[in-house]
C-alpha cells in the first residue's frame, strides 16, 4: 500500500504518492522546509539541466547527421542488404533502439542518404543555370560538379543503391529526380547547338552518354588514389565533351570558308574588262584576247587529262 502525504503547495522533487519508509520521512522534512525554500530567491548560478529549444534541436540534427554519415559509409562498404542497424549503432557507440529516435527503419535511412545526394545535384544545376556562358560552358561546369559529387559517399548513393529497396512513394520521387537531372544535361547540349558552341547532335543520346559515364565513377572511384576527386572530374569533363564541342580550329575554318566565299566575287570581277571611262578600244580588245587564250589553254589541259 502507498500513503498519500499532504504538503503545503510548493515545488517538490517527488510526487505526493510515495511508498512508506525512509523516503517518506525525508519527504516530510522537505515539506517542513518548503516555505523557507519558497521565500528565498532562486540562485542565479543554478543552470537548468534542459537545453534551450534551439540547442536541443541542433543537437538532435547533429546526431541524426552522424547516423546518416555512418550508415551511408557502411552501406557502400558492405552493401545495403548485408549491412545491419546493429553495426551502425555499434560504430556510433550507441544502442540499436537509440537509432529509432531518429529513423523508423533501415529503408528510411537509405532514402535520406539518397535525398541528401539529390539536393547536392539540384544545387549544382541551379548554380550552373544561374551563371553565364555558352551551352558548352554550362555543360562542362555541370559535368565537373556532378563528376566530383560521384566521388563522395552521398553522391555514390544516387547510383549504387537499388531504388526497389525503397517504398513505392519514395521510388516515384527518385524516378522524377532522375528525369530532372537528365533534362538538365539535354538542355545545356541543346543550348550549345543553338549558340554554336556544340556540334549538331542528338541531345538525348549525348546526354545519356555523358551521364552514364559520370554515374559509373560512383562505382569504381576510391579515395586515396593517384588522382583526387576534383582531378578526375576535370579530366572527365574534357573527355566527355570534346567529341561534341566545336573546337577553335573548326571555328577558324568556318571563318576562312566565309572569307573565301566573299573573295570569289572579287576574283570574278578581276576577269571582267576594265570599265574606265577613257579606256581605248585597243585595251578592251587586248583584255578579251588574254581571257580567251587563258580559257583555251585550260580547255586543252582538261581534254588531255580525259585522254
Amino acid at each position: 500500500m502507498r500513503d498519500v502525504i499532504a504538503c503545503p503547495p510548493g515545488n517538490y522533487p517527488l510526487d505526493y504518492l510515495l511508498p512508506t519508509g525512509n523516503i517518506r520521512a525525508t519527504f516530510r522534512s522537505q515539506c517542513d522546509n518548503s516555505h523557507a525554500m519558497d521565500a528565498s530567491p532562486p540562485s542565479s548560478n543554478t543552470e537548468s539541466p534542459w537545453l534551450p529549444f534551439e540547442s536541443r534541436r541542433r543537437a538532435r540534427d547533429e546526431k541524426r547527421e552522424a547516423v546518416l554519415r555512418t550508415a551511408v559509409a557502411l552501406f557502400l562498404e558492405q552493401g545495403y542488404h548485408r549491412a545491419t542497424l546493429n553495426e551502425v549503432a555499434k560504430r556510433l557507440n550507441i544502442t540499436k533502439p537509440a537509432l529509432y529516435n531518429y529513423f523508423r527503419g533501415k529503408d528510411e535511412i537509405l532514402y535520406e542518404c539518397w535525398s541528401i545526394g539529390n539536393e547536392l545535384v539540384d544545387d549544382c544545376i541551379a548554380e550552373t543555370s544561374a551563371g553565364g556562358g555558352s551551352g558548352l560552358d554550362k555543360l562542362r561546369k555541370l559535368t565537373v560538379r556532378y563528376a566530383e559529387l560521384m566521388t563522395a559517399d552521398y553522391g555514390k548513393s544516387l547510383v549504387r543503391f537499388d531504388i526497389r529497396d525503397l517504398s513505392e512513394d519514395n521510388r516515384k520521387i527518385v524516378q522524377t529526380a532522375k528525369r530532372r537531372i537528365d533534362r538538365a544535361f539535354r538542355d545545356y547540349i541543346s543550348q550549345g547547338v543553338a549558340d554554336g558552341s556544340v556540334k549538331p547532335c542528338d541531345p538525348k543520346l549525348a546526354a545519356f552518354a555523358i551521364a552514364g559515364s559520370l554515374n559509373w565513377i560512383g562505382h569504381w572511384f576510391q579515395p586515396g588514389g593517384e588522382l583526387s576527386g576534383r582531378a578526375v572530374a576535370e579530366e572527365f569533363a574534357i573527355r566527355l565533351t570534346e567529341g561534341i564541342a566545336k573546337t577553335t580550329m573548326q571555328v577558324t575554318s568556318t571563318r576562312k570558308t566565309t572569307a573565301h566565299k566573299a573573295a570569289v566575287p572579287a576574283a570574278e570581277k578581276a576577269d571582267k574588262p576594265p570599265r574606265r571611262r577613257n579606256a581605248s578600244r585597243e585595251e578592251t580588245s587586248e583584255h578579251h584576247a588574254r581571257t580567251a587564250a587563258r580559257a583555251a589553254g585550260q580547255s586543252k589541259r582538261a581534254r588531255s587529262r580525259l585522254r
